[in-house]
C-alpha cells in the first residue's frame, strides 16, 4: 500500500491504490490494453460461441466483467473475462435445459452469472478462499486435459461446416459429425484451416504480432469479398419437400400455440399474486392459493414442453439440405436433395437459417457472425423462476470453484514474476463483482485468462488501469465498429478456440502426477476418464474426481505410514523391514507412527502396535515415537489408554518420545498420566532409547 492511502477507503475501493501514477506508467497501461483487446475482442466473440450464446454476447461479457475484475480484484495483470473452460462448462449446464442461442438459454446464462458472482462473493467476504482446494491439482489436471479435448472436438463442426446433434452423449454426437464428413463445406473447412494454420505460422515466427487479429481481419475481408456466406430469402411455397412443408407449418402453429400458452401463464401469474396478495388466512384461502400455484405450475410445464417441441421442429428444419431451381416466373423452388429435378443446381446446398413472417431464409455458403445489435446492453436481469435457479445451483457451486482456481492460479503465476502480493479472498470478490457485473449486462459467467492476462503482463501493464482501457475498447467496439465484424466466419472463431486449447493439452503433467504419487495419478486419471465419458456433463466429471481424490487422501489418512524400527550400520534409526535392518533388541521395541492420531486410524494404529508385540514375544518395552504425531483427538487419547493398560496387563509396558507441545497438551489435559506416569514419557527417542536399553538390556 503506498503511503499516505487510506486502508479503509481501499479496502472497499482497492483500486485507488494505484494511484498516483506517473505518465510513464499510464502510457505502459494504455499500451498494454489496446494489446490486449486486439486479442480479447474476437476470443470473446469465439468463446460466446463455445457457451452456446450468439457471438457477440462475448463482447458484453467483454466489456463490464473486465473492468470491474481488475478494480475489485487482487492482481493488478490478471485479465477477466471469457474463457475457454467456463464458457464449456455453461454450455454443458444450459444444453439440456434449453436450444443454444434461445431466449430462453440466454436468460439462464445470465442467471448462472448471477449465481456464480454471488457464490464468489460470498466465498471472499467470508474469508473461504482455501476451500478452493477442495478441487486437488491432480484432478485438475485431469479435468483440463479431458475439457481441452472436448472444447476442441465441440468446434469440429463449426470447422466442416456440418450439423452436429445435441444429446446426453458427447462423444456419440462427435461421432454423428464423423459421419457427416463426407458432407464437408469445403469453402468453410478451407476459411477454417487456413485460419488455423496462419495463427500457428505467426505464433512461431512472429510472435510479437497479434495472430488472432491479423487471422480474423484478413479471413473476414475475404469472406465479404467473395460472399462467402450466400443468402436466399423465399416464401414458405417455394419449398417442394412435403417434409419440409410439414415442418414449417407445424413450426408456424406452434408458435401461436405457445403464444397462447404465455398469455395463459401470464393470467394464472396474474391471479395467483392477487390472492397473494389477500389479508385473510382462512382455509378458503388457503386452498385457493393451492389450487392458482397448482394452475401455474401446470401452464409453466406445458409451456415448456411447447417450445422445447417447436425447437426440435426448427433443429430438425435447420439439419435438411435443399437444391435450387428457377422457376417459369423467375422465382426459386427449393427441392431435397433425392426428389429435385435433373436441371437443380446441385453444387450450391441451401440450409434453412430462420423462419421469420411469411419468408424462410436460407444460406447456401458458410456461416459467419451475422448482423451485431449495435449499441451497449441493456442493464436488465432475466425472467427466471425459482426452478431455474434450482436446476442450476450444482453447476454453479463447480464454476464458482473452478472458476477461481484458474483465475488464482493465473494471479499467483504473475504474482511469482512481479513480486506482488495476492490475497485469495480479495480475488474471490474482484471475480464475483465481475461476474455480477456482467450478469447485469448480459454477459455469461467469466474468469481469469491465461493467455490475456500473459499478453497483458508481457506488454507492460503496470496496474489494472490497462484492463480498464481494454474494456473502453470493447465498448468503443460496441458503438461503432460492430458492423465491421458481419462477415466473420464461424469457422475461424472455431478455429480460434482450437488454437487457444491447444495449451491445455498437457499429457506431461498427467505422467508426472503418476511418477509422484500413486493416489496423485489415480485421481487424475479418473478425472479425466470420468469427465469424457460424462460429457457434456462437465459438472459431473470434476465432481466426481474430487469424489475420488478426497476418498484417497481419507485413505491415506486412515492408513498412515507406521513400522517398526532398526538401526544402520553407522547408528541411525529406519525401517526394520524397509531396509531389511536387524531388531535394536528383542526387549525394547521402538515404533514409528507418521501420522495424526485420530477417530480415522485408531484402529489401525492399535493393529499394527499389536503386531509389534507379536512379533516379539519376549518384548518388555515398546517405544512409541511420536515426533511425527501433529495431531491426537479423544479417540487417539483414549486408544493409548486402552493400550497401555492391555499392554501392562501381560507384562509390557508402553513408552512415548517425541511428542509436540499440541499432543502433550492434551494427554495433559486427559489426565494421561495415571495410565501412563511421566517417567515412561522422554523427549527424545535417543534419551528414552538411552535410558531403555540400559534397563532392559
Amino acid at each position: 500500500m503506498k503511503p499516505g492511502t487510506n486502508k479503509t477507503l481501499t479496502a472497499w475501493l482497492p483500486f485507488l491504490d494505484w494511484f498516483p501514477m506517473n505518465g510513464a506508467q499510464i502510457r505502459g497501461d494504455l499500451l498494454a490494453g489496446l494489446t490486449v483487446a486486439l486479442v480479447l475482442i474476437p476470443q470473446s466473440m469465439a468463446y460466446a460461441q463455445l457457451a452456446g450464446m450468439p457471438s457477440y454476447y462475448g463482447l458484453y461479457a467483454a466489456f463490464l466483467p473486465v473492468i470491474v475484475g481488475a478494480m475489485w480484484g487482487s492482481s493488478r495483470q490478471l485479465s477477466t473475462g471469457p474463457v475457454a473452460i467456463v464458457a464449456l462448462l455453461t454450455a454443458s449446464t444450459l444444453a439440456p435445459l434449453a436450444t443454444a442461442g434461445s431466449d430462453q438459454y440466454i436468460a439462464l446464462a445470465i442467471l448462472l452469472a448471477v449465481m456464480v458472482g454471488v457464490i464468489q462473493m460470498a466465498l471472499g467476504l467470508f474469508r473461504m478462499g482455501a476451500i478452493v482446494n477442495l478441487l486437488s491439482h491432480p484432478v485438475i489436471i485431469g479435468f483440463t486435459n479431458a475439457a481441452a479435448i472436448i472444447i476442441a472436438l465441440s468446434q469440429l463442426n463449426k470447422l466442416l461446416g456440418v450439423p452436429m446433434s445435441r444429446s446426453d452423449n458427447f462423444l456419440n454426437d462427435i461421432y454423428g459429425v464423423l459421419l457427416h464428413a463426407g458432407e464437408t463445406h469445403w469453402p468453410t473447412l478451407a476459411m477454417g484451416a487456413g485460419a488455423l494454420a496462419l495463427m500457428l505460422m505467426m505464433k512461431h515466427y512472429l510472435p510479437r504480432w497479434p495472430n488472432v487479429l491479423v487471422a480474423v481481419t484478413l479471413t473476414t475481408l475475404l469472406s465479404w469479398l467473395i460472399g462467402f456466406e450466400r443468402l436466399l430469402t423465399a416464401p414458405p411455397e417455394a419449398l417442394r419437400d412435403t417434409a419440409a412443408q410439414s415442418l414449417v407449418g407445424d413450426y408456424r402453429n406452434g408458435k401461436q400455440h405457445i403464444a397462447g400458452l404465455e398469455t395463459k401463464l401470464a393470467d394464472a401469474r396474474s391471479a395467483l399474486r392477487q390472492a397473494e396478495a389477500g389479508k385473510a388466512d382462512d382455509l378458503a384461502r388457503k386452498s385457493l392459493l393451492e389450487e392458482l400455484e397448482y394452475r401455474e405450475e401446470l401452464a409453466q410445464v406445458h409451456l415448456d414442453d411447447a417450445v422445447r417441441e417447436n425447437q426440435a421442429r426448427l433443429k430438425t428444419l435447420q439439419s435438411m439440405r435443399f437444391v435450387a431451381i428457377s422457376d417459369s416466373a423467375g422465382g426459386t423452388l427449393l427441392y431435397g436433395e433425392v426428389d429435385a429435378p435433373a436441371t437443380a443446381d446441385r453444387k450450391t446446398r441451401w440450409r434453412l437459417k430462420k423462419l421469420d413472417g411469411n419468408a424462410l431464409h436460407f444460406s447456401g455458403g458458410g456461416e459467419v457472425v451475422g448482423a451485431i445489435p449495435p449499441g451497449l446492453p441493456s442493464l436488465s436481469m432475466p425472467n427466471v423462476g425459482w426452478s431455474d435457479f434450482t436446476a442450476l445451483l450444482s453447476a454453479a457451486l463447480v464454476i464458482s470453484l473452478v472458476a477461481f482456481m484458474e483465475a488464482i492460479s493465473i494471479a499467483k503465476a504473475i504474482a511469482a514474476k512481479t513480486r506482488a502480493h495476492i490475497d485469495p479472498n480479495r480475488e474471490l470478490i474482484g471475480q464475483g463483482l465481475a461476474n455480477m457485473a456482467g450478469a447485469a449486462s448480459q454477459s455469461f459467467p467469466v474468469s481469469g485468462s491465461f493467455s490475456r492476462s500473459a499478453v497483458n503482463l508481457n506488454a507492460g501493464a503496470v496496474t489494472g488501469l490497462s484492463s480498464v482501457f481494454a474494456g473502453l475498447l470493447v465498448l468503443i467496439t460496441l458503438l461503432f465498429l460492430t458492423t465491421l465484424l458481419y462477415h466473420l466466419p464461424q469457422a475461424v472463431l472455431a478455429a480460434v478456440i482450437m488454437l487457444a486449447v491447444l495449451g491445455l493439452v498437457n499429457p506431461g503433467a498427467m505422467r508426472h502426477a503418476w511418477r509422484t504419487h500413486l493416489h496423485d495419478g489415480l485421481a487424475a486419471t479418473v478425472t479425466f476418464v470420468a469427465t469424457l465419458a460424462f460429457a457434456p456433463h462437465l459438472d459431473m466429471g470434476i465432481l466426481f474426481g474430487a469424489v475420488v481424490a478426497i476418498a484417497l487422501f481419507l485413505h491415506r489418512r486412515m492408513r498412515p505410514r507406521g513400522e517398526i524400527l532398526g538401526l544402520h550400520e553407522d547408528g541411525v534409526l529406519g525401517g526394520l523391514d524397509t531396509h531389511g535392518l536387524a531388531p535394536i533388541s528383542q526387549k525394547v521395541v521402538p515404533v514409528r507412527f507418521d501420522g495424526e492420531l485420530t477417530f480415522v486410524n485408531v484402529s489401525y494404529f492399535e493393529d499394527m502396535m499389536l503386531e509389534a508385540v507379536r512379533r516379539f514375544p519376549e518384548a518388555r518395552a515398546i517405544l512409541l515415537i511420536g515426533s511425527s504425531i501433529n495431531e491426537i483427538d479423544v479417540s487417539g487419547e483414549e486408544k493409548l489408554t486402552d493400550l497401555a493398560k492391555r499392554l501392562e496387563q501381560v507384562g509390557v509396558k508402553l513408552y512415548l518420545s517425541g511428542l509436540k507441545k499440541q499432543v502433550l497438551d492434551v494427554l495433559e489435559r486427559a489426565e494421561m498420566h495415571k495410565a501412563l506416569p511421566p517417567e515412561q514419557i522422554f523427549r527424545s527417542k535417543e534419551q528414552a532409547l538411552k535410558t531403555l536399553l540400559e534397563q532392559y538390556g
